[in-house]
């Protein structure tokens, strides 16, 4: 298995405890959740089943009694017709088990709460009244609705209070784990094409899982995302609605997004939508946030009602710059795009959402990693054409790191005009912050910068290869 050594570690530590532990495990459609829980408990389920999607409850029950008849054979079971029976009929399997530790996984989780169905109120009844009294059952919950799983069992404020005693998020993978996963198949890609993959896919394993031997990245990103039987021509609207009720919102908010690199305020983001300002919205927004598809960040110095909002799903932002554009998909397709003005735009803003994915790998490579740090964005309209950081790294030694972050073919090269910009970026931020602290602008850049004439005001370089580390 490639990576997840923590949240392996986690639900291994609550598979020996001497007590029944309630873990729910979420993170994003297609990341890995179910085969991170299967990979390891292996033989060791006493009872899984996974809610269908868009089902009704008849239907949810009737999954429920063919698990029961699948995975205990030799029970005579009758089949149920409510949540609570089928809760009690598990309740008596397992007190009539002798199998040391029950792990019961339940598996996309939302699916099963359908409308009047009192599925989380049979829910709590089993935690409450049956597993939790014991100390031999481990019960794991599953859900990629990541804000369902948060509002309805993690924060749940009625009989859940307090009950889930593990909550593990899974990420995306790091450049350094689909290294590692293209590795372990054989694969053979140079890093620069590595991150073009990434900045195409994001670190979604199913996604990756894809990628063939011995094609480059464009031949595999033409043929997964642009031929008439590519895995992600389809996926955005199916991953949206799967996810969300009335998907359309959502989906308008990060078009809208996708628009603006720089970034939305929530009223910029109301009216680039078209979804009012209101309490529908906030909650639009948050659960987008939970299941990674966007990220909040409030400026450099600024309050937290004016935060920006960025789209940080990287096949969200292709699939809207690029695959949903596409009328005809043509052989060699998207080699053609290749260095086109939409093509270096969206390379030069997908770069920089790599590199904030790893500020771990940052901060590493600038040795501060045990320096305590903060890192922030900022903009600002009163410079000349307006001015933007999206990394501040803000240090207890008296530095702030302000990092450009550059894709390119080759060495970087920081031109007559492009000096210039970046001493007036660096003089507005000052002017506007008041900072007293040192400056140090920092490239990041596929291969580093070519030494020149206007090198010199580089106090850091770091190249693609600084973003290939584990997150240890």
């Amino acid at each position: 298995m490639i990576g997840r050594e923590i949240e392996r570690q986690q639900l291994l530590e609550r598979y020996e405890s001497t007590r029944s532990e309630f873990v729910a495990l979420y993170g994003r459609r297609r990341v890995g959740k179910t085969y991170l829980v299967r990979n390891v408990f292996e033989n060791k389920l006493f009872f899984s089943i996974t809610g269908l999607s868009n089902a009704t409850l008849a239907s949810q029950l009737n999954n429920f009694n063919l698990a029961i008849k699948q995975q205990f054979p030799k029970e005579k079971l009758l089949p149920v017709a409510k949540w609570m029976d089928a809760f009690e009929q598990l309740g008596h399997l397992i007190n009539k088990s002798t199998q040391k530790r029950k792990v019961i996984f339940i598996d996309e989780l939302p699916w099963f709460d359908t409308v009047n169905s009192g599925f989380i109120a049979a829910l709590e009844h089993f935690w409450n009244s049956k597993a939790s009294l014991k100390n031999d059952v481990l019960l794991v919950v599953c859900g990629s609705a990541a804000s369902w799983m948060i509002n309805k069992i993690i924060n749940n404020k009625g009989g859940l209070h307090n009950r889930v005693t593990q909550r593990i998020k899974v990420e995306p993978f790091t450049l350094w784990e689909c290294r590692a996963m293209l590795d372990s198949k054989s694969i053979v890609i140079d890093n620069y094409q590595l991150i073009v993959l990434y900045m195409t896919m994001g670190g979604i394993p199913f996604y990756w899982d894809e990628i063939k031997r011995g094609q480059s990245a464009i031949q595999n990103i033409d043929r997964i995302c642009f031929s008439t039987s590519g895995l992600l021509l389809t996926e955005f609207s199916n991953l949206y609605k799967s996810l969300f009720d009335k998907a359309e919102r959502h989906e308008a908010i990060v078009a809208a997004l996708a628009k603006k690199g720089k970034g939305l305020t929530r009223e910029e983001l109301s009216k680039e939508s078209g979804l009012p300002s209101g309490g529908g919205l906030t909650r639009i927004l948050e659960e987008l946030e939970e299941s990674g598809f966007i990220r909040s960040y409030t400026a450099f110095g600024k309050k937290s009602r004016q935060a920006l909002y960025q789209l940080c799903d990287f096949f969200s932002l292709f699939h809207l710059r690029f695959i949903k554009k596409t009328r005809t998909f043509d052989k060699d397709h998207w080699i053609k795009q290749i260095d086109n003005p939409n093509y270096r735009a969206w390379s030069g803003y997908a770069f920089e959402q790599v590199c904030l994915n790893h500020i771990f790998q940052i901060k590493k490579a600038l040795g501060i990693s045990g320096i305590h740090s903060e890192n922030s964005s900022w903009r600002t309209i009163s410079a000349k054409n307006g001015a933007q950081v999206d990394l501040l790294i803000d240090r207890r030694d008296g530095v702030i790191n302000l990092c450009e972050m550059k894709f390119s073919i080759g060495q970087f090269v920081i031109d007559k005009k492009y000096n210039l910009e970046l001493l007036n970026k660096i003089s507005a931020f000052k002017a506007e912050s008041a900072t007293k602290k040192s400056v140090f602008l920092t490239m990041i850049t596929t291969f580093g910068i070519q030494s020149n004439a206007y090198s010199g005001n580089v106090q850091n370089t770091l190249s693609m290869e600084d973003l290939f580390v584990p997150n240890k």
